[in-house]
């Protein structure tokens, strides 16, 4: 065998159990004392390093690894469940850390449970069925989510925040740890505490990603519009809202926020921490 041929070649360890029907794409590795479902399919170059119990409709992305006691694809912790052949999905290039438990779809909900690319789940978190993650979302220690929870890209969820079922969290955005997440987080948005409340834009991922200063201020000047400091708002949300909307709609991330909010919710907007807020507007300055 030439060098290139074995270097895509599929490993599968001796102990590891691989059911009759699962596809495995070349360059696979799979660890000691993993199991691996009739219905899945793990694309080229995945890892399960050991221990790893993958089942159900499920694929795994080009790539991505699995590290030892987690498990993808189980059926979901969800009473009406009856078996149903749902589906769970990972992206190319994500990383499942320790003892991660990823649950299908439900037949009730989307049928599907997506985590995109270039994702990190880290230890002990749980991501329930019919739950989307996007690509680059950074997952902390112990985070637990509820059922359909909605993530987008580029997110960062510390350790241990709790969010709730139907919960969307917005692009970029920041969850801190130990948060009690209840209801929906505006893109670039940061939310604190048990109930979490929004402190502010995540001015530090901004600013990381290249977004120059006079765009910043122009987003801070919006936030303050939207909530003002202290909370000492005359007019109502919907007011400031449209006001928002005809000052800085033109910005493509403003205007991302504005499409964020417009769109349907189940669990409603964080609300401001009154406190907070003059911090929040000195850190965007």
């Amino acid at each position: 065998m030439h060098a290139a041929e074995e270097a895509r070649s599929t490993v599968v360890h001796p102990t590891a159990l691989v059911a009759l029907g699962a596809r495995l794409g070349q360059g696979v590795v799979i660890g000691p004392w993993c199991s691996v479902g009739p219905d899945v399919t793990i694309e080229d170059g995945v890892e399960l390093i050991s221990h790893v119990v993958v089942d159900g409709h499920t694929r795994l992305g080009a790539g991505s690894r699995y590290f030892p006691f987690c498990t993808v694809g189980m059926a979901p912790q969800d009473l009406k469940y009856k078996g149903e052949p749902t589906r769970c999905e990972i992206g190319a290039d994500t990383v499942v850390r320790e003892h991660v438990t990823i649950h299908r779809g439900t037949a009730t909900g989307s049928g599907l449970t997506k985590v995109g690319q270039n994702v990190l789940i880290m230890a002990n978190a749980h991501v329930a069925h019919d739950c989307v993650l996007g690509d680059r979302v950074i997952i902390v220690n112990n985070v637990v989510m509820g059922g359909h929870v909605t993530i987008e890209d580029d997110a960062r969820i510390m350790g241990s925040a709790a969010i709730h079922q139907f919960v969307r969290i917005g692009h970029a955005a920041l969850v801190g740890g130990v948060a009690g997440v209840e209801a929906d987080v505006i893109p670039y948005g940061s939310v604190l505490g048990n109930r979490a409340r929004l402190i502010g834009l995540h001015w530090i991922w901004l600013r990381r990603n290249g977004v120059q200063s006079d765009e910043i201020h122009r987003m801070r000047k919006a936030f303050l519009t939207l909530y003002p400091k202290n909370g000492c708002a005359e007019d109502p949300f919907s007011v400031r809202l449209e006001r928002v909307r005809a000052e800085f709609g033109d910005n493509p991330r403003v205007r991302e926020i504005l499409d964020f909010i417009d769109a349907p919710s189940r669990r409603g907007l964080v609300r401001p921490a009154r406190q907070d807020l003059e911090r929040a507007e000195t850190e965007g300055a």
